[in-house]
């Protein structure tokens, strides 16, 4: 009988954005992979997919009917792992896998960035806190993605059986990867960039937490000294509409580029000569990973994911979340293509080294043993 393994997360798009060399992984190695998330969207190296419809806010009455159809089906199915992203997927999955578990079901967790952390509004930590204090009894091996966060879990004595510090879901560093000078000339006559142009680099949903406002008020700042800069800006999300009336208000919409949803990241990031990062939370932020992964410097707002992956003066500057700090720094890298270059190269090394998708399934793969139990060794205690 083979063994299977049931993924569980909000929405199906997380798996295809983050999680396809893992599903590849357990079917290479003969498992049933199965596959719960609201969507309709078909994934590779599924057995079995359920559009399970899962809310992003805990009180949606959906939420209830996902409980009853997860639980039904994870009592039906017998899985050897259920492993949940997410935090409603998160929350779902653990509360519907209770009965399983006493039958021998271990149930993994990925936190993906605690919503409680340093610094985080009160309401974060009245809402958020205890949910993930008490489901961490119903949970085999918790997975955080950043030291903040290992450190918090383990100090605060959350009581999952194995507590984990893995580095990211990975980049590919083959795919990811800078480019020549001729090449990047040719791929900025492609996209109708002028080679003399300062681009500047951001994707991510358009809302409040990531903050593109920031960077839209920076170009005020530097348009002076960096006529030639241009802030491309790829997304979708409820506040658009917003940082382009921002962007006309401030006379600098010339100076950006509302891209939209794209698949070309990897171009996009090949073209461009920084990129920028004005989220006020992240939890491990993947575009910083890849954007790293090509050979851009980085400059980014203060919080406990920028600050795993961006160290001062090295592989470029971790600044507070205001424009006017943003555009300070935006102006040394516009003005020193050498300092670009050096910081670009040691942001390369830093995810060749620790991030690459290469080592992040070996670390992967020790923990799923371990979960098994054919593996011993774990972090139960803070490095």
């Amino acid at each position: 009988m083979n063994r299977k393994i049931l993924f569980c997360a909000t929405v199906d798009t997380h798996f295809s954005s983050f999680h396809l060399p893992y599903l590849q992984w357990f079917k290479q190695q003969g498992w049933e992979v199965h596959v719960a998330a609201a969507g309709d969207n078909s994934l590779p190296y599924v057995d079995v997919k359920y559009s399970i419809p899962i809310e992003r806010s805990p009180l949606n009455w959906k939420n209830l009917e996902a409980y009853k159809s997860l639980k039904s089906l994870i009592e039906e199915n017998q899985y050897n792992i259920i492993h949940c992203h997410t935090p409603m997927g998160g929350v779902i999955s653990r509360l519907a896998a209770r009965k399983a578990r006493k039958c021998g079901t271990k149930v993994v967790y990925t936190a993906h960035g605690f919503h409680f952390f340093k610094g985080a509004p009160l309401i974060n930590w009245i809402l958020y806190y205890p949910i993930e204090k008490v489901l961490a009894r119903y949970t085999d091996c918790l997975i955080t993605i950043n030291e903040e966060d290992f450190v918090r879990a383990v100090k605060k004595r959350f009581k999952s059986k194995v507590i984990e510090h893995i580095h990211g879901v990975g980049v590919n560093t083959d795919f990811y990867t800078p480019v020549n000078k001729f090449y990047k000339t040719k791929l900025r006559e492609k996209y109708h960039y002028r080679n003399d142009a300062f681009l500047i680099f951001y994707a991510a949903e358009f809302n409040k937490n990531k903050n593109q406002k920031a960077l839209i008020q920076s170009l005020s700042f530097i348009k002076e000294e960096v006529p030639n800069a241009r802030l491309l800006l790829a997304g979708q999300g409820p506040l658009l509409n917003d940082c382009m009336d921002l962007a006309k208000e401030l006379g600098v919409e010339g100076m950006v580029d509302f891209l939209g949803y794209r698949n070309d990241i990897q171009t996009l990031l090949n073209v461009s000569d920084v990129a920028a990062a004005s989220s006020l939370r992240e939890g491990l932020p993947v575009n910083i990973m890849e954007a790293m992964a090509c050979g851009l410097p980085v400059v980014a707002v203060d919080n406990r994911g920028h600050r795993e992956l961006v160290f001062n003066d090295r592989n470029g500057w971790l600044i507070k979340g205001n424009a006017e700090d943003i555009s300070e720094k935006l102006i040394l890298l516009a003005q020193d293509k050498l300092l670009c270059t050096r910081f670009g190269r040691y942001g390369r090394e830093i995810i060749v080294g620790k991030y690459s998708l290469e080592k992040i399934l070996e670390e992967k793969k020790k923990v799923y043993r371990r979960v098994m139990g054919e593996e011993k060794d774990g972090k139960w205690e803070v490095q």
